[in-house]
């Protein structure tokens, strides 16, 4: 006999809603096309399949508590999001915390366009998607976010074009070359946006209040992607597996040289029942 289609474990689960609250139905609507493209696609494997809540959205979801005490001191409450490939956990994050600001930064063209139309699918108007890789904006983009206490922040006024996407009218447009980290998707307008001439005179590399990643790269070479990315006093909350704190004592050199100060892992929870994640904690000196 042929096999039915592939439910998810958490599928009608109380669980669930109780962890993502407001978020949940646009995150059931990421869910579902996630079970239907992202095997398909190549953005999960074929054994994620049944626990794609438990495994990327939960798991994705445990580090909003850590997002929001790092930005409770930023009045531009900014998030980059490096490597965010299916859109973890950058899609996660921007559901949950509709009133920050998240950007997604992702390199390859077919994950910039999952991304764009995740965005429209699940009514996102709090994102903004990149085409590049961390180091690539680690540079003169003319912009830090972030500012603490409602100070000025170059740069803390956004364009028109760079609030983020809501309902795209068409396929989103790359973001940025591979030479070019400056342009942004604006999927609400379906071009891209150059933000350097209306941030004149603003120097170093754009700044956000938190940097979110999972499963990257290890803790030697994401130091020097991620943290230059901060505003000072800006933090590093990345998804981490078991060995996060080995990781982490072998990265020490790589960690101060980037001025990051007091690494620390902690023990997320997830949810009632289920195993918990570890995420690394670093403060942008």
């Amino acid at each position: 006999m042929p096999e039915g289609p592939v439910t998810d474990q958490l599928d009608g689960s109380p669980i669930v809603r109780e962890v993502l609250g407001d978020a949940y139905e646009p995150l059931a609507l990421f869910h579902g096309k996630l079970m239907a493209e992202g095997e398909p696609r190549g953005l999960i494997g074929p054994r994620d399949v049944p626990i794609v809540w438990e495994r990327h959205i939960l798991n994705s979801a445990a580090i909003v508590p850590f997002v929001r005490e790092a930005a409770a001191g930023f009045s531009h409450k900014t998030i980059a999001d490096i490597g965010s490939g299916g859109g973890f956990p950058g899609l996660i994050v921007a559901a949950c915390l509709p009133d920050f600001s998240v950007t997604l930064v992702e390199p390859m063209e077919r994950r910039v366009e999952w991304l764009a139309e995740c965005v429209e699918l699940m009514g996102l108007t709090n994102v903004t998607i990149r085409r590049a890789r961390a180091e690539e904006l680690i540079g003169p983009v003319g912009s830090k976010h972030g500012s603490r206490n409602g100070g000025s922040g170059n740069g803390s006024r956004r364009r028109r074009g760079d609030r983020g996407v809501g309902r795209p009218r068409g396929r989103a447009r790359e973001a940025v070359s591979a030479a070019d980290a400056n342009a942004v998707v604006s999927s609400a307008s379906g071009m891209p946006v150059n933000e350097n001439d209306s941030r004149k005179g603003a120097a170093g590399p754009e700044r956000f209040a938190v940097v979110t990643c999972r499963a990257v790269a290890p803790m030697t070479k994401l130091a020097g992607w991620t943290l230059p990315l901060l505003a000072p006093g800006g933090k590093l909350v990345a998804l981490k597996g078991r060995s996060a704190q080995a990781e982490l004592d072998k990265a020490a050199k790589e960690i101060s040289k980037a001025h990051g100060l007091d690494p620390q892992v902690v023990e997320a929870p997830v949810a009632p029942g289920l195993e918990p994640t570890h995420v690394v904690l670093i403060t942008k000196r």
